[in-house]
């Protein structure tokens, strides 16, 4: 079984993820923070890390940036990273904060449900 940590505080956004990525052999844990990701890491030991761009109040590329210091530090594992964005000239920011992948919202869920398994099927983080 996969597990997917995710951070966002808008439900809509939840719903959308939940319902493109939950199935039987996928559970998603979710945060309202950034702040909160790493209680989640520790309780869900997560396969794969989605994070909304707007989350409460430690956006999404803040919360990916300390991740990735604290796993090229070791004191996390390496897990790897998709950014929900919010339009597409932020993905300039995605590359800079060293996430894996990303996609422009509004979500497409059968590309967000393909780029979630591709990820999920790598199972490890890209070195930034």
């Amino acid at each position: 079984m996969n597990s997917v940590l995710f951070a966002a505080d808008a439900d809509w956004v939840s719903e959308e993820v939940f319902s493109a990525l939950v199935d039987t052999d996928t559970y998603v844990s979710r945060v309202a923070d950034g702040r909160e990701i790493r209680a989640g890491l520790d309780e869900v030991q997560p396969d794969l890390i989605v994070l909304d761009m707007q989350i409460g109040s430690m956006g999404g590329v803040a919360t990916c940036l300390d991740l990735r210091h604290d796993m090229e530090a070791g004191r996390v594992p390496p897990v790897p990273i998709l950014l929900l964005l919010d339009r597409d000239a932020d993905q300039f920011l995605a590359k800079e904060s060293g996430a894996d992948g990303w996609l422009v919202k509004p979500l497409n869920p059968l590309l967000l449900r393909r780029t979630a398994s591709e990820m999920l099927a790598r199972k490890t983080a890209t070195a930034s």
